[in-house]
């Protein structure tokens, strides 16, 4: 073979080969990640008028860069946009409905409004340039409790008077002067010599004492010292108020720079505290009203209060059995006309949750429920992490409902607090989302993955339990709101490849829709997105893995495939709706379009799955997550024909760290990764999430060891792309920083680092998007 035969054979395969590296797709990264840009901006936030003749919801259908209120109209079926005098007289959606449902009680600006549903007209109960809050009806509805700064004021319908229900003060009380020594003889000189101080000092005593006799003694003030209020609510007959004291422990934040800004300089600004950071702690009171005294709530009574969790035998700690664990009382919930006091209360620890009745007399509390998780607590409408309050409410005077994960599922219940019966309404292998009660308090109005994980629908069951009954049809996820005279549902609903869109139905069993918008553009819509298939693979342990898989044509199928991992953890993507991740689920057909097969996992501590899979990484992120990927790649490999040395992943925020930890420990799997806002040592992201977890980084190094990408570095064989914005506040910089230390430090060459100076997590410029995902498929296309 003569020289210039090889060299026309090596020009020839370069050249074949930049061409296979250009993209084949019709689809143009300089489109797709323009996001709603190029989608189309969707309606959201729908919200009904009092009178239930129409739909509100807000939308950028003109394309302004900012949301304008429109209107649906149930008679005429036609929408328009809200003008300006109309939306602004508009009644605020938020609020509470009186017993009758007859008026709404609502705040707007500030202010607290009255809207009666009769004469469909509101009422300003309040102008002021301080902001109200907390705005209820009390118990006989002729009076109104809000809150104002930090106190709480009675508004009587009756005489308009306005009552002042607390005196509380922040700072320390002024001492009470007391005289030295010295002081107290030359006082008590003076009225011994002088007749007329004699005489001044005793009219000032009769003043006085006629004062306190005649006019009504005045609240008693409560002072908070250095703590601060929290969360005070009253009682529905204006007896008691159940408050929080608050101890900050200080400004524990980090430092991150702003590296672009208009001043030409560096600017500091506090960013979120890293995980094990002291946490405010607070105590408990209530004040009494009537008596105008205060009580300590005391929760020492709780079962398991006194606990160590489990993972302390791993650690020869030292532990003080006689201590009270850190807890957090939530607001109370006051029932209609008989004013039992219910209380949500967690752990700080996350292992306990507990559901308690207040004796608003003497602080004392009687258990209710308890629901404890060595690994953490959690699950769909379930209060999670110290401050994510979900709801409990009344359904009568002596009965409530709530959500617990008991039997592996987050389901409702319900408890009689005079019987004290505890009834668990919906049973099954599905996890329950939204809940409502009807407003005759005959049925419950339920969200449910209850077909399969993959689809979300409103159900309607009774009171009393009974079979779920389905109230939506067409396959998605359905955010529904009932009108208020309940005869309507407007529904917020995707598929897998259409956007969202509101539509109308009526609130009957097996009726059609209507859809009300249509937001796509016409360049969105000219393409054919694909339905990619929701299938299930096994993974190491037995379990079935959930999974979108996008599969290209036989004509274009390379034989090679990509892994997209999605961030969060605890969140659900292989579904049957539109993706919070839409420019990845465009980039992914644009994949398919250039042969790649896609493979889209709900990895362990995914959402939808129940309380097994939601912990199934407790103390080991990077652990049975991570093997659910490799077990992804061996269905690739087995069922779908893939070269096993044409594997690549990529994903960000968490799914940056799987792409981390795959590339450091399963190097023989995957051959390329691209991992974007990726944390790289658990150590140094917030406590909140982080401590449920993995516990904290003093107390259970351990778990920080095995799950931090950092400490497995040296296992980096294939190529690595590294993405991430400078100004990132959740995930900082500084995390992909001291990797790159660690990949310079043991000599590794095969991977680069690309900053986006302006962007934050989400990124939010359109150039930062497309120079991000350039650098991703030109790293598939060359090294795949």
């Amino acid at each position: 073979m003569n020289k210039h035969f090889i060299l026309l054979f090596i020009f020839s395969t370069l050249y074949i080969s930049s061409i296979a590296q250009e993209n084949q797709s019709v689809l143009q990264l300089d489109d797709i990640m323009g996001g709603e840009n190029f989608i189309g901006k969707t309606p959201h936030s729908p919200f009904w008028a009092k009178d239930s003749k129409t739909v509100y919801f807000y939308w950028d259908k003109e394309n302004k860069s900012f949301d304008q209120l429109y209107k649906f109209d149930i008679k005429s079926k036609k929408y328009s946009k809200v003008g300006d005098e109309e939306a602004k007289d508009l009644p605020s959606n938020n609020g509470v409905w009186n017993k009758s449902r007859t008026k709404k009680l609502y705040t707007k600006s500030g202010n607290i409004f009255i809207y009666d549903l009769k004469k469909e007209t509101s009422f300003q109960l309040t102008a002021t340039s301080s902001k109200e809050k907390n705005a209820t009806f009390l118990d006989d509805e002729s009076q109104i409790a809000y809150q104002n700064d930090i106190n709480i004021f009675v508004w009587d319908k009756e005489t308009g008077a306005t009552k002042q229900i607390t005196n509380f003060v922040r700072g320390n009380a002024p001492k009470k002067g007391r005289l030295t020594e010295q002081n107290q003889f030359l006082h008590d000189q003076q009225l011994e010599l002088f007749e007329i101080v004699r005489e001044r000092e005793e009219r000032k005593a009769a003043k006085s004492d006629y004062q306190k006799s005649t006019t009504k003694a005045s609240i008693k003030k409560v002072y908070f010292g250095k703590k601060y209020l929290w969360n005070a609510r009253i009682s529905g007959d204006a007896h008691f108020v159940v408050y929080s004291l608050g101890t900050s422990v200080g400004n524990y934040s980090t430092e991150m720079p702003v590296w672009v800004e208009g001043t030409g300089y560096v600017k500091m600004q506090n960013a979120r505290a890293k995980v094990g950071s002291p946490e405010d702690t607070y105590e408990n009171y209530i004040y009494n009203v009537t008596t105008d005294s205060v009580v300590k709530i005391d929760l020492s009574t709780l079962d398991g209060i006194y606990d160590v969790p489990a993972y302390y035998n791993d650690y020869d700690r030292k532990v003080d059995s006689k201590k009270m664990r850190d807890v957090v009382m939530h607001p109370p919930h006051f029932s209609p006309n008989t004013n039992h006091a219910i209380v949500d209360i967690r752990a700080y620890d996350n292992k306990d949750r507990w559901i308690a009745l207040i004796n608003l007399n003497d602080g004392s509390v009687a258990q209710i429920d308890r629901q404890h998780d060595e690994a953490w607590i959690g699950g769909p409408g379930i209060s999670g992490w110290n401050f994510w309050i979900k709801p409990i409410e009344w359904i009568n005077e002596n009965t409530f409902w709530y959500q617990s994960e008991k039997t592996g599922f987050s389901h409702v219940y319900t408890y009689n607090v005079d019987t004290k019966e505890k009834k668990q309404i919906t049973k099954g292998n599905y996890e329950i989302y939204d809940t409502k009660v009807s407003k005759d308090k005959k049925n419950f109005y339920l969200t449910a993955n209850k077909e399969r994980p993959a689809e979300r629908h409103l159900y309607k069951v009774a009171i009393e339990g009974g079979e779920l009954v389905k109230i939506t049809n067409a396959v998605g996820n359905h955010e529904t709101l009932l009108s208020p005279d309940e005869k309507y549902i407007v529904d917020h609903f995707s598929y897998s490849n259409k956007p969202w869109e509101l539509y109308l139905q009526q609130n009957k069993i097996g009726v059609e829709s209507t859809q009300i918008t249509k937001s796509t553009s016409e360049a969105f819509d000219s393409y054919s997105w694909r339905d990619p298939e929701v299938i299930t693979f096994p993974a190491s342990d037995g379990e079935s893995v959930h999974a979108r898989l996008y599969k290209p044509t036989k004509e274009k199928d390379q034989n090679k495939a990509v892994i997209f991992v999605h961030g969060a953890g605890y969140l659900q993507n292989a579904h049957k709706w539109w993706s919070a991740y839409h420019r990845e689920f465009m980039f992914h057909n644009m994949l398919v379009d250039n042969g790649y097969t896609v493979l889209d996992i709900d990895y362990r501590a995914s959402e939808g799955y129940g309380r097994d899979w939601r912990t199934g990484i407790y103390r080991h992120m990077g652990g049975k997550d991570l093997s659910d990927h490799v077990d992804g790649v061996k269905y690739l490999i087995k069922e779908q024909g893939i070269d096993a040395d044409k594997v690549g992943i990529y994903g960000g925020s968490y799914g940056g760290f799987i792409t981390l930890m795959a590339l450091f420990n399963e190097s023989e799997t995957f051959k390329v990764g691209a991992a974007i806002r990726s944390v790289t040592d658990w150590a140094h992201y917030n406590h909140p999430y982080t401590s449920n977890i993995l516990n904290t980084p003093a107390l259970d190094p351990k778990a920080y060891k095995q799950s931090s990408p950092i400490y497995f570095a040296e296992g980096l064989e294939g190529d690595l792309l590294i993405l991430h914005g400078m100004v990132d506040n959740n995930v900082q910089v500084s995390d992909v920083i001291r990797l790159s230390q660690r990949l310079i430090e043991l000599k590794k060459e095969n991977w680069e680092m690309a900053l986006y100076p302006i962007e934050p997590h989400g990124f939010k410029e359109t150039t930062s998007w497309i120079d991000e995902y350039k650098r991703i498929f030109k790293l598939f296309q060359e090294k795949l």
